[in-house]
């Protein structure tokens, strides 16, 4: 299977200016600006644990695979560019499987400039298995980190939340190009994308900082999906978009008066919503209608 697929794969893959030797070698070789750090990535789909068994259509896996690894370049604020990716695959159907993984990958390539350098396959008993691993370059306006936060940042986050699993979990958008924007033109302080829950992420972010969050939760902007999944499933929409997790857009701890500037600007094409502010005090806390506060407890999937 592996040479058929390597020999369909090699008609597929266009020429690209910062691959220098791509699949087909025992290793890639990539053009490398010397005054940029290198910023590495990976995630791994199992079928049955990641992804239903079978899927109802392997591309959207694909896109699936190499959009975790965008996602987490944009936490970083890193430009794109190249990716590796190894697929274990049943004996049965291998080949087709691949093509198809190969196929739910493309427009990502194209959207953002990230060709696929070359990776590895290999065939079993067992279900499918698919690693991608994703490089980046820092740019010259540095990196993001979850460690920067400070009292008084307020908590900002991207486009609207919860409900992922309806299908957003498969079709979002990695916020590249809005990371690459946001260190531009704006000061940060702390970031990270929403894999695992609104809350358990950014109680990540407030572990690594030494510090706290209050969160007015009312703001908490909810996606049609969690709606309609609290309709369906039971819960709240705000308990969806506090822990349903895979909503992959950005978490952004900013200092005020850069906060007040974004959210004045909305710089981007997806809404910025302010939700909170950074307290010295370690924990997560739900502002109270009468000005006290609660303790949240963080929710979302724990590895």
């Amino acid at each position: 299977m592996e040479s058929e697929f390597l020999s369909w794969l090699r008609d597929r893959l266009p020429e690209h200016p910062r691959v220098r030797l791509g699949a087909g070698d025992d290793a890639a070789v990539v053009n490398w600006p010397t005054d940029s750090g290198c910023v590495l990535t990976t995630d791994l789909l199992s079928e049955g644990t990641d992804f239903e068994s079978p899927p109802e259509d392997w591309r959207r896996v694909g896109r699936k695979a190499l959009a975790m690894n965008l996602s987490d370049l944009a936490a970083m604020a890193a430009q794109p560019v190249a990716a590796l990716v190894s697929v274990l695959l049943p004996r049965t159907g291998g080949l087709a499987i691949a093509q198809q993984l190969f196929e739910g990958m493309k427009p990502l390539v194209s959207r953002f400039d990230i060709p696929i350098a070359g990776g590895d396959t290999n065939s079993w008993e067992g279900p499918a298995v698919v690693s991608v691993t994703a490089v980046g370059q820092t740019t010259e306006h540095g990196i993001w980190r979850r460690s920067g936060a400070r009292p008084d940042d307020r908590v900002l986050v991207t486009g609207s939340l919860g409900g992922s699993i309806l299908g957003h979990h498969f079709d979002f958008l990695p916020r590249v190009h809005e990371a690459l924007l946001l260190n531009a033109r704006y000061r940060i302080h702390a970031a990270t994308d929403i894999s695992d829950g609104l809350s358990l992420d950014l109680a990540n972010i407030l572990v690594a900082s030494g510090v706290g969050a209050v969160l007015d939760t009312a703001c908490i902007p909810i996606s049609a999906a969690a709606s309609e999944l609290a309709r369906t499933a039971g819960g709240s929409p705000r308990e969806h978009a506090l822990g349903d997790g895979e909503d992959f857009e950005l978490i952004l701890i900013v200092p005020p008066g850069e906060a007040a500037r974004l959210l004045r600007d909305q710089p981007l094409e997806v809404s910025l919503t302010d939700i909170g502010r950074v307290i010295g005090e370690p924990g997560l806390w739900e502002h109270r209608a009468d000005g006290g506060r609660t303790p949240l407890e963080p929710r979302g999937y724990r590895h």
